[in-house]
């Protein structure tokens, strides 16, 4: 702020400096004046003598100078702006007038002053110099008048006029003197402005990192630089593009055709590689230039050119380009970038009918295996193996992608004899599994199987050959060879399976999905204990679906999230309503697959389902099988923890047909265990399979759990399980599973009492 009032200070001083040398130049001027028109003294007797007559008519030239100001658009338009900013053009007349009788006088004044103040007021009233010197023509042509009507003698007249010409000249001069200088101050004090602000800019544009030139079309030459192009370019800054040489030898042609276009009146941008002044070639930038045409009747003659660098913001989106492209664990291909080349290949192949695209789809097998003995760490690190295995396998047209998990795909493009070449690549893989794997020391041994699908013998579109080459593969995991190719009849099954995955992504929005409740009763007392709920599809044309046809492919496609979601709060809301409806405190038992239990949300789901129903959380039962809560322990601890805070139960599903380790076991949160159906078939007739569920129940009992047997068929297996111990039963023999409505009306007739006969 101070130094700005200082420059203020500045430039009023240096205003101040220049109005007294303006003021001192006047006075010498003046006296110049005075110098060459000085009056002889018969002039000035003969001006004395006739001084009266001739002032006579000042005032009525003054009325007709005004006029003549008036009658003239231009004047009229100043004169009248004048009077708008509150001056008033009374006043110059006056001032005019008595300028004109001062100019009679026989002695002027000494001081030039009033005439030019005289010519200052014109000019701020608008008035040009040229029409104040019309309007001195037409007072020398009125003073011509006055004299021809004197009476006056020969010698006198010319006296006279001699006179009258040298007082009009004298204060005209100083007049026009007076407006020049006004307008040298004007143009000096504009001058001043116009390289302050000049400088003000060029501060402005070096402190700002952009780069901005300009360049005269006609002559191709730089009429403007910003300082910043300097520190940019090597070169003297020339046109029509600064730094052209130092830009990237592969962006040059997109730069040049930019340019073209700006010629041509568009706005044109290009991105392109710049090695700034005094770096060397890998010190390169990124550098967005935007050209601006500029055009007058059409005419492109001036081209404004902004460059800004945007290496931070060009090294974003490659990262995050090659995030969406590229496998996070293994460095290659993604699943979205090997479709694109994918489609890519396939599209030229259509164009060439002479070659052909190979696909393989890789699967490792008994990969799991490695997971879960030495965990996800060494699978990961196995996998980062194979993939550089695999890579140099391949050849640098091909492209290998890892699609998920332990998949992986290659793409062979443009292939004249898709067989031949499938087969030595394939086999060229399978070479990559004969040396073992190494983690921490450790060797490990594993085998891939290869799928192969060729366009377009097996297909016209990626998902189609994808979907044929995962076919080939399931086909060589049963043959000794290690790869197969695809054959036409042998995916009947797939179709079916494609049909219904199609059909399933539907069924969901459809509410074709309907839950069916199968009672639980507790033998002690023959009381109802709860209800499992069991998922069917009602599909349109088939009719009611068992879950065993359709819940591994929704596992497939990623539909077991929302449909568990579905399951979870449909049940809990069947279960309040049986408590608004019937007065029962009826919990629901709800399975959850081993992906769903894995799933981080489920918690959530579980959480947003019971606030969704209305109840807490003793009102749900959580079933999941053996093998799914030892598949990863440390995860099923936390989990099962979790929902022993929400108040939910949790029982083991198929209790017998997976291995429990009985240390872990008995320290988990668990409330029920549920003996398999295959053991209760025999029991009745085989004391073998009686011990079982003797053994079964009494370990139940003896790790605090509560123990159900599902799957009663019959009046003897219910007798039997009571003298076994067993703490309840479900099965046939008390209901079948019910649809909602059908279960409600059932509860009403008492229907939960078993049958005393089969």
């Amino acid at each position: 702020m101070a130094g700005g009032k200082r420059q203020k200070r500045n430039r009023k001083a240096a205003a101040g400096r220049g109005g007294d040398a303006a003021d001192r130049q006047l006075k010498e001027r003046w006296k110049e004046f005075r110098y060459v028109l000085q009056l002889s003294d018969a002039e000035a007797d003969v001006l004395g003598r006739y001084h009266g007559a001739l002032s006579n008519g000042a005032a009525r030239f003054a009325e007709t100078y005004y006029n003549y100001l008036f009658d003239n658009p231009a004047t009229a338009n100043a004169l009248y702006a004048y009077e708008r900013s509150g001056g008033d053009v009374g006043d110059l007349v006056r001032a005019e007038l008595n300028q004109l009788l001062a100019l009679l006088s026989p002695e002027m004044e000494e001081s030039h002053e009033p005439y030019a103040a005289a010519g200052n007021r014109h000019l701020q009233a608008g008035i040009e110099p040229l029409w104040i010197l019309g309007g001195y023509r037409l007072y020398l042509e009125h003073l011509r008048d006055l004299i021809a009507a004197l009476d006056i003698e020969d010698g006198d007249r010319r006296l006279l006029e001699a006179a009258l010409h040298k007082r009009l000249f004298q204060v005209m001069g100083m007049a026009m003197e007076a407006c020049w200088e006004a307008r040298l101050a004007q143009v000096a004090a504009e001058r001043t402005q116009a390289v302050e602000a000049r400088d003000r800019i060029e501060a402005m544009l070096g402190n700002i990192p952009q780069i901005l030139w300009s360049v005269d079309v006609s002559s191709g030459q730089v009429v403007y630089a910003s300082p910043a192009t300097h520190k940019l370019c090597e070169a003297p800054v020339e046109g029509p593009i600064p730094c052209f040489e130092q830009t990237h030898e592969e962006d040059r042609e997109r730069l040049s055709a930019a340019w073209q276009s700006a010629l041509d009146g568009g706005q044109a941008t290009e991105v392109v590689r710049i090695r700034p002044r005094g770096t060397d070639p890998a010190g390169e930038r990124w550098y967005q230039i935007s050209f601006y045409p500029f055009a007058v009747r059409r005419r492109v003659n001036r081209i404004d050119a902004l460059m800004e660098d945007v290496t931070e913001q060009q090294e974003a989106l490659s990262r995050l380009e090659h995030l969406a492209t590229t496998d996070e664990l293994t460095e290659l291909a993604n699943r979205t970038l090997w479709y694109d080349r994918v489609n890519q290949a396939i599209s030229r192949c259509r164009r060439n009918e002479t070659t052909k695209v190979v696909l393989m789809l890789l699967d490792l097998d008994h990969f799991k295996v490695v997971n879960d003995t030495l965990g996800h760490p060494a699978g990961d690190e196995l996998l980062r193996q194979v993939a550089r295995r695999l890579q140099s396998a391949l050849r640098d047209s091909d492209t290998l992608a890892r699609l998920g998990g332990d998949e992986f795909a290659v793409l062979m493009p443009a292939v004249d004899d898709a067989r031949r070449a499938g087969e030595r690549v394939a086999r060229k893989i399978l070479e990559c599994f004969k040396e073992p794997y190494w983690f921490e020391g450790e060797e490990l041994f594993f085998s891939t199987s290869i799928g192969i699908a060729v366009y377009p013998d097996h297909g016209a579109d990626t998902d189609t050959l994808l979907s044929r080459a995962d076919i080939a593969m399931y086909r060589a995991k049963r043959g000794d060879q290690g790869y197969a190719f695809y054959e036409r009849g042998s995916d009947s099954g797939s179709a079916n399976q494609l049909q219904v995955s199609g059909q399933l992504r539907y069924a969901l929005e459809r509410n074709e999905f309907e839950l069916y409740y199968q009672p639980k009763v507790s033998l002690r007392g023959e009381r109802l204990a709860g209800a499992e709920a069991l998922l069917r599809w009602r599909h349109p044309q088939e009719g009611l679906v068992p879950p065993a046809r359709f819940l591994h492919i929704a596992e497939q496609i990623g539909l077991m999230s929302p449909i568990t979601n579905w399951v979870l709060v449909t049940a809990l809301r069947q279960c309040r309503a049986w408590r608004e409806e019937t007065g029962l405190e009826l919990p629901v038992s709800v399975n959850v697959s081993a992906r769903s239990f894995q799933t981080p949300r489920l918690l959530d789901r579980i959480q947003w389902a019971l606030n969704e129903a209305g109840v807490d959380g003793s009102q749900l039962e959580i079933e999941i099988t053996e093998d799914t809560l030892m598949s990863d322990l440390d995860h099923g601890v936390r989990v099962l923890r979790r929902l022993a805070d929400l108040g939910v139960r949790v029982a083991v599903d198929d209790f017998g047909t997976g291995y429990s380790s009985l240390s872990y076991l008995k320290r988990l949160p668990l409330h029920t265990l549920k003996i398999d159906r295959s053991f209760l078939l025999d029991m009745v007739e085989n004391e073998n399979d009686a011990v079982i569920v003797r053994s079964i129940i009494d370990l139940g009992h003896n790790l605090g759990f509560e123990v159900v047997a599902e799957g009663v068929e019959n009046q003897a297996c219910w007798e039997l399980l009571e003298v076994l111990g067993c703490d309840a039963v479900q099965g046939f023999h008390v209901s079948r599973p019910l649809a909602g409505p059908s279960f409600t009306d059932w509860l009403g007739h008492g229907g939960w009492h078993p049958s005393p006969a089969d």
